[in-house]
């Protein structure tokens, strides 16, 4: 083989490696939905053993894929009312959500409203609910914005009321939903008569996270 032979070779073979190269480039891919999950400590994921993978955020971009971010905004023991003992309003996460700019919102507040020393408030709970709402609306990204039932709160030694959760929440969150048009994810029903998946009769362990996950993924994706 002469010189100018293999000098031949070499340029046909790089030209050939460029052009499989160019076909083989992968396509741009469409951008992802940002799920931003709002919540206390059920989206939060206490007690959830390896909560990172488990807590029902984590379990939800799974179930998700490629087609969405998913993040975690919950903040243990928060209450939806400004003036609960733990306002979500004032968490950084809260901030951090509305940053975020997300495609879609899911809030799952309610559960720690329902305390005695929060719930003498309940008059605040809707509007302060509508006003949560609207503030999700008014970013740039203008995301579809979904609330959720409270899961069932089983008898517990603690100030947490499982009969205000399905006697008044839950009428709650219905006038809420007509005030606004924000449609509701039921995460009550999938879980009552399901006290085996909560541990301390408040919060779900993986495997009831993983039931809120598959349930909010079937809303958002209008199955």
């Amino acid at each position: 083989m002469n010189h100018r032979t293999f000098n031949s070779l070499i340029a046909a073979a790089t030209l050939l490696s460029a052009g499989a190269a160019l076909a083989n480039a992968p396509a741009e891919k469409p951008a992802q939905l940002k799920i931003a999950c709002v919540g206390d400590s059920i989206t939060f994921g206490a007690r959830i053993e390896n909560r990172e993978a488990n807590c029902y955020p984590a379990q939800l971009g799974a179930l998700m894929g490629e087609k969405a971010t998913v993040k975690n905004f919950g903040v243990s023991g928060t209450t939806l009312l400004k003036k609960g003992n733990k306002p979500y309003w004032k968490r950084p996460q809260y901030k951090a959500a509305l940053e975020f700019n997300p495609d879609i919102v899911v809030i799952k507040l309610g559960t720690n409203d329902t305390k005695p020393d929060n719930w003498k408030h309940k008059s605040e709970y809707v509007p302060n609910y509508v006003a949560l709402i609207k503030s999700f609306r008014k970013l740039p990204s203008k995301p579809e914005v979904w609330v959720c039932y409270p899961v069932p709160a089983y008898p517990n030694k603690g100030p947490i009321s499982g009969t205000v959760v399905k006697e008044e929440i839950l009428p709650m969150i219905d006038e809420i939903a007509k005030q606004t048009g924000v449609k509701i994810i039921d995460l009550h029903t999938p879980l009552a008569n399901q006290q085996a998946l909560f541990p301390d009769s408040i919060h779900p362990n993986a495997a009831g996270a993983k039931i809120i996950a598959e349930t909010v993924k079937a809303a958002i994706a209008g199955k």
